[in-house]
């Protein structure tokens, strides 16, 4: 597991759904900046789109971890 995983892991669930958020709406303006020529740091789609997936992941092993109500 890397570092910015295990630094994830001592976040709350909220935080990391603020974060989620965060990333959505930085993934939405690169794809628009892609789209539009002008996207400089074309690595940063890459870090984006893992970041996000190592949150939901996080989010999906705490839910299954939850105990069942």
């Amino acid at each position: 597991m890397g570092k910015r995983a295990t630094d994830m892991r001592g976040k709350s669930g909220d935080q990391l759904k603020d974060r989620l958020i965060e990333l959505k709406k930085e993934q939405f303006n690169l794809r628009f900046q892609r789209a539009s020529g002008q996207l400089e740091n074309t690595a940063r789609v890459r870090q984006v789109r893992r970041e996000i997936a190592t949150i939901k992941t996080l989010l999906g092993q705490r839910a299954s971890a939850a105990p069942a109500s």
